[in-house]
């Protein structure tokens, strides 16, 4: 049998991608162990097979799941690698009826859902109360509009209310390094406070999807095993792992761009820590070189869904023999499947997967057939 770097350099544009051997390694032999309905199943969310165009991918997200800001632009934190300018690209809805007004257009252009977010308070809490009924109303309204809320901190009360009002899934940065904590989000909140709320929401009945941004100290992974951790104590209906994109960093706090090899470290003991829970790599994590080498690493490593996907990708799963499925979708359906903890079939629509492999593979040198290599589209 091939050793999988050996597999992965007979992928035309793999070819010239250094992979750790010693991790890639690890990772074909800790696949053999792998069991359960997560362990060979891999989803790409791409709307092509070649480029991911920035024009592409905000047509298609816009339309099927907007992001809605309750506060506009404004945030407390600005936090280094952020400065708030993640929310300016959604949707101000910054009262409940310009909420409900916003939410009434979108379905009527064609929206499935909605990611509701906003800044934060100085305590890294999205001030959502007077929201509630107004969330309640639009799943009473339309109950299959689906709704993933950014809760940030929470208490049980506040928990219990996210649970009441309806909204299909909570998302929430887990963070397990009190110097990012302070350095990076300045809040005078501890780890402790992290876990707290994540013991809050999945006490509940809501999917609850957290996220772990690889790199958010300044580049360096530093508390992300910790969060891991954290994310394994509490069982959440799936994780989501991004690579930090800190392109609104402060000139005095510059980012370094992450290990890809210690990223792909911390995708195989994510998989190993949670064995039965659907992996996420989510859009975010930078281009180039480092995303072949992060992506593959996270099919490697048994990841479930990949985002825009690097390429070559589709046929290094399918060499490796997972069960390759692939909607061909922007980021908004890929928050579809995290808000439904990667188990929707609504999603995607039939395509010829094998004549688009031929295709692509046509266009490079020659390699060994994969006529036999299972290929399931998502329909």
């Amino acid at each position: 049998m091939n050793s999988w770097g050996e597999v992965a350099a007979q992928v035309a544009p793999l070819e010239d991608v250094a992979l750790d051997i010693a991790l890639t390694g690890e990772m074909q032999r800790r696949h053999r162990a792998l069991r359960g309905g997560h362990a060979g199943r891999i989803n790409f969310y791409t709307p092509t097979f070649k480029a991911y165009s920035t024009s592409e991918l905000t047509g298609c997200g816009k339309s099927a799941w907007p992001a809605v800001s309750i506060t506009g632009g404004d945030c407390q934190l600005q936090c280094d690698h952020c400065k708030a300018k993640i929310l300016e690209p959604m949707i101000p809805a910054r009262t409940p009826d310009e909420l409900w007004r916003v939410v009434n257009g979108e379905i009527e252009r064609g929206a499935r859902g909605m990611l509701l977010s906003g800044g934060s308070n100085r305590r890294n809490e999205v001030e959502y109360d007077a929201f509630y009924p107004t969330l309640r109303r639009i799943k009473q309204a339309f109950p299959a509009f689906r709704i993933a809320l950014h809760t940030a901190l929470v208490d049980r009360d506040i928990a219990l209310r996210m649970e009441a009002c309806g909204i299909d899934a909570a998302m929430m940065d887990v963070i397990g390094s009190q110097d990012t904590i302070s350095q990076v989000y300045h809040l005078r909140r501890g780890v402790a406070d992290f876990e707290r709320s994540l013991a809050c929401l999945t006490a509940t009945t809501l999917k609850v999807v957290p996220h772990i941004v690889i790199g958010l100290h300044y580049g360096k992974l530093l508390g992300e095993w910790n969060a891991l951790e954290i994310v394994r104590r509490h069982r959440p209906a799936a994780l989501v792992l991004v690579v930090v994109m800190p392109f609104y960093a402060p000139a005095l706090r510059p980012y370094a761009t992450p290990d890809p090899h210690e990223v792909g470290r911390l995708l195989l003991d994510a998989r190993g820590a949670l064995p039965d829970i659907p992996l996420l790599l989510g859009c975010a994590r930078p281009a180039g070189t480092v995303k072949a080498q992060i992506d593959a690493y996270a099919v490697m490593a048994g990841l479930n869904g990949i985002a825009h996907p690097a390429d070559g990708m589709v046929e290094l799963a399918a060499r490796l023999g997972r069960e390759v499925r692939v909607t061909p979708a922007c980021c908004s359906i890929a928050l579809g499947d995290e808000v439904l903890a990667l188990d929707s079939t609504e999603s995607g629509i039939a395509i010829d997967v094998q004549h688009v492999i031929e295709r692509e593979r046509s266009r490079r040198r020659p390699h060994a057939a994969l006529s036999r290599i299972p290929v399931v589209v998502r329909a």
